[in-house]
Order: C-alpha cells, then sequence, then structure tokens
C-alpha cells in the first residue's frame, strides 16, 4: 500500500540541482581537494622534488619550468586545494572537539574557511610571483 509520503518522492536525485547548504559545500570540497592533493599532488611533488635534489641540471631546469607564468597561474590550483584543505581540517577539528557545532556557528566557521582559504591563495600567488 503506498502512502501519501511515498508518492510525492521524487524517481532520482539530480545532485547537480540539489542546492546545498554552505557547511555541506565546505565538507564536499574538503574531500576533493583531498584526494586532488593526494594523487596528482604526491607524485607531482615527488618528481620536481627528485628534479631539485637529482642533479645541477635538474634544478635549473625545474627553475626555468617554475618561471613560466602559465605554470606560476597552473600551480594556484593546487595552492588553493591545499589551503581550503588546511583551513577546513582545522575547522573539523574544532568539531571534533565540539566547538562550533550550533548552525549559526557552523555557517559562520563555513564562511571564514572559504575567505581564508582564499585570502592565504592570494597571499601565497604573491609569493609565487
Amino acid at each position: 500500500m503506498e502512502t501519501k509520503f511515498q508518492r510525492k518522492r521524487p524517481k532520482y536525485l539530480n545532485l547537480f540541482k540539489i542546492k546545498q547548504p554552505l557547511p555541506a559545500q565546505v565538507s564536499i570540497l574538503h574531500r576533493i581537494s583531498g584526494v586532488l592533493l593526494f594523487f596528482p599532488g604526491i607524485p607531482l611533488l615527488l618528481c620536481s622534488l627528485q628534479m631539485l635534489l637529482g642533479s645541477p641540471e635538474g634544478f635549473t631546469e625545474l627553475q626555468l619550468i617554475l618561471v613560466n607564468p602559465f605554470v606560476k597561474w597552473a600551480l594556484l590550483l593546487p595552492v588553493w586545494f591545499f589551503m581550503h584543505h588546511f583551513c577546513a581540517g582545522i575547522r573539523y577539528l574544532a568539531l571534533d572537539l565540539h566547538y562550533g557545532i550550533s548552525l549559526e556557528q557552523a555557517r559562520l566557521s563555513s564562511k571564514i574557511v572559504f575567505i581564508m582559504g582564499f585570502i592565504l591563495t592570494v597571499l601565497m600567488g604573491a609569493l609565487l610571483w
């Protein structure tokens, strides 16, 4: 027997049309940034470290790669991944310690994570240039 609630349920969920609250967006981006820092991030970091420490020619080659303006712009994305992941991790540490668990505080801390991630990325971008 079908109830009134079962008839109104959607047949499928389109996750791109559902408006997520800000704390959920921070959580999703925290997970995505962690995955992207792990898979392409760690191998690229290790490859550049190998070039850096392998030989003086490799060091010079890495310097030439990093002075390219396109590479500098491309580095801003992993920098933002790291800064967002770092700030969101601090937020989740505070939540684990039961600080900021009310809805109002959770929304405020989510806004702070986005703002601080952006500010720290801009500051690191200024250091890159």
